[in-house]
């Protein structure tokens, strides 16, 4: 019951005062006028000089002065007794004149006066029974209805654990019971999910954006341990907003306890740092924000920083033969491209639950946003020849994960956008590159294959527009005999000329390292180069015709 009477809505002073059944005794203020919107925890009727083992502070005294002593010492020091008794004294004494004492002891309207305390004369009897009835109905009200709120924000939140609801759809229910700004924070104090902002994005989120430590939180708010076991998952914060009333903290702690619930029933679920991040790509590709400034907001509060960074798109899968669980595959390459960017540089890493991945692609696509100082080597444009240094080093992260019986084919492809300082062009390239899907790699090192968007900005182009039926319809009209006779059997179709083609067309001006990239001999490959051109009517030493089989067989999906 303490903790209710703290924190849910009591009578006040002022409101006690103006109950018919004080208002019929002539109610008169005489000091404290401060403290009228004082709570009121309980109401005594009390008589005699000893004071100090009865109360515990907030109580409304009632009184006719009986048993009070004579002199104005031992007045004083009940005055004095309270007006401090449980730190703050009482919440207010009301004194009916009459046969007891015809005026209030001066000395207990000073004390009172300077305490804040309200001291209040009645000239009418009044029935002091009535009284205090009525304040407990009150109070009890006040505390019936705070534990029936609780009790259904309990059910509530437990129902919401036990269902394993999703971490964000917890905090959009915190958010519109309390009717405030919550906010939902990882280890790190990145933000994982928030919800009810509303228009104030960029202020509710200020405490959380370029940190690196603890929020400073704005008055009013509320925040909470997320935890069980012994094992904190993060902070529940409700930032400044109206009372509830099972009170506010309440609430946030049992919001706590159903995201505890969750992660405990649900232990292998994702970790909030991806939850966070999953969000983040979310609100980036789907749209869900007003302004750049808000969405600057959000990647910053996530913990990717963009004042005086260069942020770079990417996206990374494993590919060929692992021979272990995808998970593992999936955190190793996580782990290494962390490294990759440390210490100066920050990542965010979520997979691709779109269509950017293609269909040929068993493994998982992470989508990566990528954010280092402007002159660090790792920001540099990827334009000009040779290994980029973020390649180089990731390269020699997975050198160093990469378990001993992993098939030696098996690659990291890693596509890289050029760095980017405008959020517009960031968001561009990232949906670039998840249109593109797995190209040819430009560049090899290590175990890294890569992509460069930079490098390849045809097919890159072609990739990106390939969904509009006009493309597609023209890929098929110019590979259509191709395809046909791939997909036919018999004498005369090996099934191979698309991968022959694109291998002629990867090197036009040397069929002899075409041939080897199509691993064929070279009287074989030029077999297939006539074979190709008298099936499509065409000269494969054309410029034109070698641009309109390079478009339709980018426009193909992969």
């Amino acid at each position: 019951m303490e903790d209710l009477v703290e924190h849910h809505p009591l009578p006040t002073v002022r409101e006690v005062i103006a109950l018919p059944e004080l208002r019929s005794g002539a109610p008169e203020l005489l000091a404290g006028s401060s403290g009228l919107d004082r709570e009121v925890r309980w109401a005594h009727v009390f008589a005699g000089g000893d004071v100090a083992g009865l109360l515990d502070g907030g109580e409304l005294i009632l009184t006719t002065g009986a048993g009070w002593p004579g002199d104005e010492r031992a007045l004083g020091q009940l005055a004095e007794q309270l007006t401090t008794v449980g730190g703050s004294g009482v919440a207010a004494i009301v004194l009916e004149l009459g046969r007891q004492l015809t005026a209030a002891p001066p000395v207990f309207v000073a004390r009172c006066d300077e305490a804040g305390v309200p001291l209040i004369v009645l000239r009418e009897e009044v029935r002091f029974v009535q009284i205090t009835q009525r304040v407990h109905q009150r109070i009890l009200a006040a505390q019936n209805e705070a534990l029936q709120a609780r009790a259904e924000v309990h059910a509530m939140l437990t129902e919401l654990g036990l269902n394993r609801s999703p971490v964000d759809y917890v905090v959009e229910q915190l958010a519109a019971t309390l009717d405030a700004p919550v906010v939902l924070a990882g280890p790190s104090h990145g933000v994982v999910a928030f919800a009810g902002l509303g228009s104030d994005v960029a202020e509710a989120l200020a405490p959380w954006m370029g940190t690196g430590g603890a929020p400073t939180l704005p008055p009013g708010s509320e925040q909470v341990a997320v935890e069980a076991r012994g094992t904190r998952w993060g902070t529940l914060t409700a930032l400044p907003g109206p009372a509830h009333a099972a009170g506010r903290r309440t609430v946030l702690e049992l919001g706590a306890f159903a995201l505890a619930l969750g992660r405990l029933a649900d232990a292998e679920g994702d970790d909030w740092l991806q939850l966070g991040s999953k969000r983040v790509f979310e609100t980036l590709l789907g749209g869900r924000y007003r302004s750049d400034a808000e969405l600057a907001t959000q990647l910053e509060a996530a913990g990717l920083p963009l004042t005086d960074r260069a942020v770079l798109a990417a996206t990374v899968r494993g590919t060929g033969d692992f021979r272990a669980h995808p998970a593992l595959e999936r955190a190793m390459i996580e782990t290494a491209l962390r490294r990759a960017v440390a210490p100066e540089g920050r990542v965010l890493l979520a997979p691709d639950t779109g269509s950017g991945a293609p269909a040929d692609d068993t493994g998982q696509v992470l989508l990566a946003l990528i954010s280092l100082p402007t002159d660090d080597p790792r920001a540099a444009s990827t334009a000009g020849f040779g290994v980029p240094p973020l390649a180089a080093r990731l390269a020699r992260e997975l050198d160093m994960l990469v378990p001993g019986p992993t098939p030696a084919g098996w690659r990291a492809h890693l596509a890289l956008g050029a760095p980017e300082r405008r959020l517009r062009q960031l968001i561009a390239s990232l949906e670039q590159l998840r249109a593109a899907g797995r190209l040819s790699p430009t560049t090899e090192v290590g175990r890294v294959a890569v992509q460069l968007a930079e490098r390849q900005p045809l097919a890159h182009l072609i990739r990106g527009l390939a969904g509009h039926p006009e493309l597609q319809h023209f890929a098929e009209d110019a590979l259509g005999p191709l395809i046909a006779h791939d997909a036919a059997n018999g004498p005369g179709h090996s099934g191979d000329l698309l991968r022959v083609l694109a291998a002629y067309l990867a090197h036009p001006s040397n069929r002899s390292l075409a041939a080897n990239r199509a691993r064929l001999s070279r009287s074989v490959f030029y077999q297939r180069l006539t074979l190709i051109e008298e099936l499509l009517g065409v000269d494969l030493a054309d410029g034109e015709t070698i641009a309109t089989l390079t478009v339709a067989l980018l426009a193909r999906p992969a």
